[in-house]
């Protein structure tokens, strides 16, 4: 009994025990949750608070709308329309994707490409990313869908803003186009620390004004802060920041005259610039074959692409940015000029024409061996003497000559605001130096100035090169930056910001040299080399015909129907008119032309023709008087002087204003380079 005790005893101590330890233990473990509440409760409360609100928040960008592009009367050359699309979150999507594919494909018409490219996107991209699935669809795809949203969890119907181009092809190497938004473009992005702007943003300029000025286009992202359930379904706008659309673009371009010029280039290769001299103005930007641009704006397909990426003709190429050519004879107003300016020759001395030029044992001749005689700079510009010049080149020398001629623009960047425009050749004997490895090839020797006196050689310019310096000619040594950008209308802005309000600098040119450049130019439209294209017009231009080396013959004689298409000589043209008051200056290449009175020149009399048709004149001589008048807060009846005639349209249309006091110009914007041809290196043989 009493052993019973005992052990009874003895248990029940070990029991009590047992109890306190797990009495001890249980107030400890209460302890430590109660202090650790406390901790969240009161230590971090501030913090945690913080997150829980993110949690139930979502903050959504509302991407801006783009800014519109317009030409110089206010037509639309690059709008924006609503657009439908299919976004799809792979990781609320509740199904197999496959599965989920093949259920809305039978509604939604989603086409193979489509699915490709989604599936193809979804293993690139986090689970947790939108991914288009499809655009562009019906109103009634549309409505059917946000019918039965509730059946496909993941999928999202979105409104958009789409970029599309009216005109199709017209212009197309001036706007550029809009793409999707690529790796290389979020790097960049990245890099310059403007990512955040494009969140919820799809496309990005890629080329032209698109991309030029992109950061004015694009406009500034808002956002929404949006409450949402565990399962991410919207309950409530918490606030919201409105997206700032991006800035319109009034551009200097006509676009009718754009048409005229690209309906005279159907069926040919070449490139066209018209700029207006006193301002800068870029009137027409053309290169031709083109493209349309509508093609890239959702990506485009394989067939397009090659299509346009393998033709011999390159219609992506922007021929008058960063196609470079000889120019042939245009070059030899600026030749003479720069022999006026520099002493090196009386304008009344003639020398005897024989029809061929003989340097170090080596004769360069004539176009077509003609022999012209006695011979001042006069005639040898209106009858296109190549020995005159011939003579020249070693007088002057090919440093005196790069000097300048590099103050008119050849050979140098003119600051248009396009991306990529390329520098072209300006040759001189640094530059061979820098150009070439070889000892031997470094060296310049005196008779290679002989056939850059003529613009053949080295000589290597781009198509806008060349009407800029005839602008800059025209406007009597005045370097106004050429520019398609005329104003810029920012959204919350009270008036438009001009883009070039001054000369860039001043060629100082002795007013009667200029007078013998420009009375000669003047004889070659009347009576010289371009006599008949022009016979019959309203206006007295000014220009010279020019006809440039495909390749070099090496001393044989040169036949445009013995060789292949492709190597017949490139015909061009250089004008202003008119020649009293000059309101247009161009130059125009015709690819494998042949002379340039017969496929370059007539272009240009159709431009001349439109431009100054004197309804047109009259038209934009209102207009500008009238933007004068409301600027200073005067208003002008139809009938007052300067409007007699006049439609009420056409007074408020926006023309041209007078330069403002001189202002520096930044540089151009950082260029992308553009594939192209490689320049070509002609040699012996003279034309025209």
């Amino acid at each position: 009994m009493f052993e019973f005790k005992k052990t009874t005893q003895i248990q029940r101590k070990r029991i009590a025990i047992r109890v306190w330890v797990a009495g001890i233990f249980a107030l400890i473990c209460f302890c430590l949750l109660g202090a650790r509440l406390w901790h969240l409760q009161v230590v971090r409360h501030d913090g945690l608070s913080a997150r829980a609100e993110q949690n139930r928040i979502t903050v959504v960008p509302i991407p801006p709308r783009r800014g519109e592009i317009v030409d110089r009367n206010g037509i639309v050359l690059a709008s924006n329309h609503r657009d439908y699309i299919l976004t799809v979150i792979p990781a609320q999507v509740q199904r197999d994707m496959e599965s989920m594919l093949d259920e809305i494909s039978a509604v939604v018409e989603i086409s193979p490409r489509d699915r490709r490219r989604f599936l193809k996107n979804v293993a690139q991209n986090g689970r947790y990313s939108p991914i288009l699935l499809r655009n562009n669809l019906s109103d009634e795809d549309a409505s059917w869908f946000a019918a039965h949203a509730w059946r496909f969890p993941g999928v999202e119907l979105q409104a958009r803003w789409v970029r599309e181009y009216p005109h199709g092809e017209t212009a197309a190497h001036v706007l550029g186009y809009v793409g999707r938004i690529s790796e290389a473009d979020l790097q960049r992005l990245e890099e310059e620390g403007n990512i955040g702007n494009y969140r919820g943003t799809q496309v990005i300029g890629k080329q032209g004004i698109e991309h030029t000025w992109e950061e004015v286009l694009h406009g500034r992202t808002g956002v929404e802060e949006v409450e949402v359930t565990a399962s991410g379904r919207p309950v409530r706008t918490l606030s919201r920041i409105d997206p700032v659309p991006g800035a319109n673009l009034r551009l200097s371009l006509d676009i009718n005259l754009q048409k005229v010029v690209e309906k005279e280039f159907e069926g040919r290769r070449g490139a066209l610039v018209a700029i207006h001299p006193p301002t800068g103005e870029v009137l027409a930007f053309v290169s031709a074959p083109s493209f349309d641009p509508n093609l890239f704006v959702d990506g485009i397909d394989v067939e397009n692409w090659k299509r346009l990426n393998e033709s011999p003709d390159h219609p992506l190429v922007n021929r008058p940015l960063t196609g470079t050519y000889p120019i042939g004879s245009t070059y030899k107003p600026f030749v003479a000029l720069a022999a006026l300016e520099l002493g090196k020759r009386d304008p009344k001395e003639r020398i005897h024409d024989p029809g061929y030029y003989e340097f170090g044992g080596q004769r360069f001749r004539n176009a077509g061996g003609a022999a012209y005689g006695a011979t001042d700079m006069h005639r040898a510009i209106v009858v296109s003497s190549d020995t005159y010049f011939y003579s020249l080149g070693p007088e002057i020398g090919v440093n005196a000559l790069h000097d300048f001629a590099k103050q008119f623009g050849f050979g140098q960047r003119t600051g248009i605001d396009l991306n990529g425009e390329r520098r072209g050749i300006l040759p001189s004997t640094e530059w061979k130096r820098k150009a070439y490895k070889k000892p031997s090839q470094q060296r310049w020797y005196a008779g290679e100035t002989v056939s850059v006196a003529v613009g053949q050689g080295y000589n290597s310019f781009t198509l806008l090169q060349l009407a800029q310096a005839t602008a800059v000619l025209a406007n009597n040594g005045v370097y106004m930056r050429p520019h398609l950008v005329d104003e810029i209308h920012w959204p919350r802005a009270e008036a438009p910001e001009k883009t070039v309000t001054g000369p860039s600098h001043i060629i100082p040119l002795k007013p009667e040299n200029l007078a013998v450049i420009r009375d000669a130019m003047a004889d070659v439209v009347r009576k010289g080399t371009a006599r008949r294209v022009f016979q019959g017009a309203e206006y007295q231009a000014a220009g010279k015909t020019g006809t440039a080396q495909v390749f070099s013959l090496r001393g044989t004689r040169y036949d445009a129907d013995a060789v292949d298409e492709r190597l017949r000589d490139h015909s061009l043209f250089m004008a202003y008119a008119p020649v009293e008051d000059p309101q247009i200056a161009l130059g125009v290449i015709v690819e494998n032309g042949g002379w340039g009175t017969t496929a370059a020149a007539p272009i240009a009399r159709k431009v001349f023709d439109y431009w100054l048709e004197p309804e047109r004149v009259a038209a934009r001589q209102a207009a500008h008087a009238a933007k004068l008048a409301y600027q200073r807060g005067v208003t002008i009846e139809p009938g007052e002087e300067g409007m007699e005639g006049e439609s009420p349209d056409a007074m408020i249309a926006l023309e041209d204003l007078p330069p403002e006091p001189l202002e520096d110009e930044d540089g151009p914007r950082p260029v992308v380079p553009t594939p192209t041809q490689p320049p070509l290196r002609l040699q012996l043989r003279s034309v025209e």
